[in-house]
């Protein structure tokens, strides 16, 4: 094909596209012809269908094929075009390359199915409220002594009110000394702690970023979540901002001790949407885009996802962050006692919460809780080991914090416990104690307590 008459060819595929539109759907041939000048190269087939008269150029080769004739057989063209009867391809289009037009005739619109343009607007419409909090500390530069903020962690948070509250998890700004927000036009805000409940892993910042920026997520219910409904996650695993996994509802009901106090956080959510570190403080959400729950943790060896991830469901972060915001931290019931670790109360043959010691003035103290302790000839008397609260059963510390978490501050709650061989009820009125600390057992002290309890016992 000659450069200087700047047409092209088409392709044995584009002109079969073409013949597709005739009547009949059969492609003849092909036959390039030497035209007159001005319609350089033209591309003939029979029974296109009937389209005389369509186009300018159609005519006008009809009327000039007959006088060049002579022309074209003596430039050595056998073939003929014979029974033309239909449409000729326009010049208009043969000036176009052959990819160009290959290209724009098998181009066809991208087409998403619903439920695809269900997830696309779910993230769009998510996506502004998610926030990537990076957690700073302070280092001396070792080269210019210059004292400098260095990033010690990141993780993901979530816009809570029109008034800058962000909510994450505690562990995501565990030791930090500073803080900040990015949001999703990448604007960086410094952000300030304004309470946290370790126990729970939830943490509440605000930031005085502008009002356009803050956009309030929508809350869900997760009382009525089912086994099998889907579930999408948004945060920022690995540094790499706003990004969406889907996923299932696994489980519900779960138990995880919190990273922070060990204290367990109950009627978590299980997912198998992919959480992974830089996951942690990220919403949630159901299809309707609404806030089910908090990336707080995964089960996982390798420190990535395994299809095992767990959220902090939104009913229970609603009240820790409500009083957040209105106390500065969360008011929870006590009853004002250090216990063995439920480990230890097993070797010892027992069932409940053995206490170690009562906290003077708290309200064990006051109902007249035994503490463990020690005899005038040095042998360990062990304290009251309660057994139910409230007329629920107390088989260990994690149904002790269950029962505590449905009480309130100033409630008075029944003990039941066993001291000695009997068993003893009591009344005690329960307290609201911000900083709480199990107390462990030294190995020692448990070494004393198994002899106590196990007579025979012998040394190896």
């Amino acid at each position: 094909m000659e450069a200087s008459r700047g047409s092209a060819m088409l392709s044995r595929a584009s002109i079969e596209h073409l013949a597709t539109k005739g009547a009949h759907n059969r492609l003849l041939s092909q036959q390039v012809v030497r035209a007159p000048r001005r319609f350089w190269r033209v591309v003939a087939a029979k029974d296109f269908g009937e389209t005389k008269g369509s186009h300018p150029s159609l005519d006008a080769f009809r009327g000039s094929s007959v006088k060049h004739k002579a022309g074209l057989e003596s430039d050595g063209v056998k073939r003929i075009v014979s029974g033309l009867s239909a449409a000729a391809v326009a010049l208009s289009l043969l000036t176009f390359p052959e990819n160009a037009l290959a290209q724009a005739l098998r181009t066809t619109p991208v087409k998403l199915t619903p439920a695809e343009i269900s997830t696309v607007n779910l993230f769009k419409e998510n996506t502004p409220s998610v926030v990537y909090v990076t957690n700073l500390a302070v280092r001396r530069d070792q080269f210019t002594l210059d004292i400098i903020n260095y990033p010690q962690g990141t993780g993901s948070g979530f816009v809570w009110d029109a008034d800058g509250h962000i909510v994450t998890n505690f562990h995501v700004i565990r030791g930090a000394s500073n803080l900040q927000v990015t949001f999703q036009d990448q604007s960086v805000f410094p952000a300030r702690v304004v309470g946290f409940d370790e126990d729970k892993d939830v943490a509440v910042l605000q930031t005085d970023a502008p009002k356009d920026t803050l956009k309030p997520i929508k809350f869900g219910k997760s009382e009525s979540l089912q086994v099998g409904q889907s579930v999408y996650a948004i945060g920022n695993p690995f540094g790499l901002d706003h990004t969406l996994t889907t996923g299932i509802i696994s489980g519900l009901n779960r138990e995880i001790a919190s990273s922070n106090s060990g204290r367990p956080i109950q009627n978590v959510i299980q997912t198998d949407a992919a959480i992974n570190p830089g996951n942690s403080g990220g919403p949630l959400l159901n299809s309707s885009g609404s806030l089910i729950g908090i990336n707080t943790a995964i089960y996982s060896g390798s420190g990535t996802s395994s299809g095992v991830g767990f959220a902090i469901p939104s009913d229970t972060v609603v009240g820790i962050v409500d009083q957040i915001i209105k106390f500065g931290r969360v008011t929870r019931p006590v009853i004002g006692i250090s216990f063995a670790p439920d480990v230890s109360v097993e070797q010892l043959g027992l069932t409940g919460v053995l206490v170690l010691d009562a906290t003077p003035g708290g309200p064990a103290s006051r109902a007249g809780v035994i503490s463990t302790k020690r005899d005038q000839y040095g042998r360990l008397m062990l304290g009251d080991i309660i057994t139910g609260i409230n007329n629920e059963p107390i088989k260990n510390s994690s149904d002790l914090f269950r029962v505590l978490d449905k009480c309130k501050v100033g409630q008075q709650a029944e003990l039941e416990v066993l001291r000695g061989e009997g068993a003893v009820k009591l009344q005690v009125t329960l307290d609201d104690a911000p900083t709480r600390q199990q107390m462990q057992i030294p190995p020692a002290l448990l070494q004393q307590l198994e002899r106590q309890r196990t007579p025979d016992y012998e040394d190896p």
